[in-house]
């Protein structure tokens, strides 16, 4: 206790009735929280078993209980029940699942088996029908997040679209109990179900954890709130530790309105922050105080002042990238920085593609040598070459570059459609296999009358002679044009657009795919700029670089992290790049509502908080969108930053 602050010790202490602890970023709430259990077990004598610590993750449940069982003996932190929501529901429901109609054996359906199930559930009920599969599941996961009937699941402008809705969820819950499945939602759902129709069974569980805390409180949906609302309805004894400036999950159900009126008979606020320079958290401050919708604090710190925050507005998107990745190689040099210890945030996952493909491409001294490509790592989103459509182009640029490729000409070789069915694929690859033949040798071959014993369809035939013709086009195109014009051609020959409206029904869908085709050209347009370009070294240095396995080979875990603003909740670095501050950006296009916007103040002070010692800032004054180039006005909230902690600089 001597260790912790004296808000931290009110808050360990206070262990009686509602309680609410208002942790702001770095504030070491997960010390409050392991203290406050090691607390009640030492000095209230409480039973271990009668302890339940709700969180969001794993990691974060096993960490509590690893520090936990520093402070207690092991023994005793292993009969302390903390667990994710999901996982605590599971538990209950393995053994009182029965009650429900279902049998304790039950299966756990992950998302991929929900989305054939509902796929197969629509198809059978609108037969013939094209049908989007992302509004159906959106509208499901909804309902079942705030724990609604399907009848009260709001009303759209399109009836027909509601009534189909309802009728998919009727019949998935149908064909859920048939199949005696739950789904990770109907884990939350089915628990409170339990507990509302089974008062006795509910009595139990009251009685067992009789001192029940919460993390992330901010962070919980109408149906977590349901179920920490029953268990603790006996005996009063809940906690609740988050912060309200910290709420921005409410696209996937959060509703800070929670946190904002939970009726505490102690509040005590931790505002003593452990991780970043006092101007980082002048930022930070000057930005959230100009939410109305919170909890009034502000985050101090006894660190140093700290340098003054850097801020870059950059001509265009490209020069934003070059000017950030110099500046990273500058922290390099002067503050002897790894490149773990640095961090690119953005608020849409389309802005890391330009970063990762300058990311391949630059030049930087390693111990004398000169290197290209620096290490990174993509975490929260798809890197940009994991990407199907990516993975298409760079398919169809590798059988050029070696026709013996067959894992890339497989990729290819009917997308678009060319007619060559799986069978005839079937056929020709085992027969390219037992005579140890190239597969395009085979096909060309087979174009020209050779292996009639294969027995090809007319169609199939047809289908190889199409692509023999293309990939021969493709090589004599790809000698007379540059890099660029060349798979611009080639995405016009194919007609690669239309073959990805037909696969994804989705507009946002559709532009975001098309927008990374679009990036993947600006990249091998930059990349013709340098010497010596050629279509080898340019596949050559991108799959060098996408390769994870020989990255973690080259450079261990010392890889550079790009991440969005909402993945890099709960992390921190010493240096930071915040990128794409501009007005439609953060606060997004999407969220202009009163409630949308101050959600969006909270995501840039999350972001802002990542930072210990350094924050960096950047925009561009004109940026590329759905195909356009077009003017940008730095974030609304960049202006509520004092001006007396930035320096406006160029970091070329």
């Amino acid at each position: 206790m001597s260790k912790l602050n004296p808000n931290q010790q009110k808050a360990v202490t206070a262990t009686e009735g509602h309680v609410l602890i208002l942790a702001g970023a770095g504030s070491g709430k997960t010390r409050v929280l392991v203290h406050r259990i090691a607390h009640l077990i030492r000095d209230k004598k409480v039973s271990p078993e009668s302890i339940l610590g709700l969180t969001f993750t794993n990691k974060a449940a096993e960490e509590m209980r690893e520090r936990v069982a520093k402070l207690v003996s092991i023994e005793e932190a292993q009969q302390v029940s903390l667990s994710t929501f999901h996982s605590f529901c599971m538990k209950i429901l393995r053994k009182e699942i029965h009650r429900l109609g279902f049998t304790q054996k039950f299966s756990l359906y992950d998302e991929k088996d929900m989305r054939r199930l509902i796929m197969q559930v629509a198809e059978e009920l609108f037969d013939g029908e094209e049908l989007s599969l992302e509004p159906i599941i959106t509208a499901i996961s909804y309902i079942k997040g705030k724990g609604l009937a399907a009848e009260d699941f709001p009303k759209t402008s399109d009836p027909k679209q509601d009534a189909f809705i309802k009728e998919v969820y009727e019949s998935l819950r149908v064909a859920m109990r048939a199949y005696n499945a739950l789904d990770f939602d109907s884990l939350l759902t089915l628990t409170v179900e339990l507990f509302e129709s089974f008062p006795e069974i509910l009595e139990k569980y009251q009685d067992r954890f009789r001192y029940i805390m919460i993390d992330e409180y901010q962070d919980t949906n109408p149906i977590q709130y349901r179920l920490a609302s029953l268990l603790s309805k006996k005996y009063h004894n809940l906690c609740v530790v988050g912060d309200d400036d910290q709420s921005i999950y409410a696209w996937r159900g959060a509703e800070i309105e929670h946190i904002l009126s939970f009726p505490a008979e102690t509040t005590i606020k931790l505002e003593q922050n452990y991780r970043s320079t006092s101007r980082i958290l002048q930022a930070a401050n000057a930005v959230i105080k100009n939410n109305v919708h919170r909890h009034d604090k502000v985050l101090q710190t006894n660190a140093k002042e700290g340098e003054t925050l850097e801020i870059f507005n950059a001509p265009s998107e490209q020069e934003e990238v070059e000017s950030v990745i110099q500046r990273i190689l500058q922290f390099r040099e002067e503050k002897n920085y790894r490149w773990k210890d640095i961090a690119i945030l953005y608020r849409s996952n389309n802005l890391a593609r330009s970063f990762e493909l300058a990311l391949m491409q630059t030049v930087w001294r390693n111990e004398g040598q000169w290197v290209r490509g620096i290490p990174y790592q993509v975490f929260g989103g798809m890197g940009f070459f994991e990407r199907g459509e990516v993975k298409d182009l760079m398919a169809y640029l590798r059988i050029i570059s070696n026709p013996k490729d067959q894992e890339a000409l497989l990729r290819i070789v009917n997308y678009p459609r060319r007619g060559i069915s799986d069978k005839t694929l079937d056929t020709i690859t085992q027969f390219n296999r037992r005579k140890h033949l190239p597969l395009l040798a085979v096909m060309k071959k087979i174009t020209q009358g050779e292996y009639p014993e294969l027995a090809l369809t007319s169609r199939g035939s047809q289908g190889i002679a199409n692509f023999v013709i293309l990939y021969q086009e493709m090589t004599e195109k790809f000698q007379s044009l540059s890099l660029s014009q060349g798979l611009k051609w080639l995405l016009e020959k194919i007609d690669y657009k239309t073959a990805l409206m037909k696969e994804f029904k989705t507009d946002t869908v559709q532009e975001a795919k098309w927008e990374n085709i679009q990036a993947f050209i600006s990249a091998m347009q930059t990349y013709e700029k340098g010497e010596g370009a050629s279509l080898h070294d340019f596949l050559a240095s991108s799959l060098l670089n996408n390769h994870k396995d020989r990255k973690k080979d080259l450079f261990g875990s010392d890889t550079l992290s790009l991440m969005t603003f909402h993945s890099a909740k709960g992390l921190e670095f010493p240096a930071v790049f915040l990128v794409g501050l501009e007005d439609h950006l953060i606060p997004h296009l999407k969220s202009q509502t009163k409630e949308g916007i101050e959600e969006e103040r909270r995501l840039l002070y999350v972001a802002i908080t990542r930072a210990m010692e350094a924050l960096c800032l950047s925009m561009s004054r004109k940026r590329t969108t759905h195909g356009k180039i077009v003017s940008c006005n730095p974030s609304r909230f960049l202006f509520e930053i004092p001006k007396e902690i930035l320096k406006v600089t160029s970091w070329k």
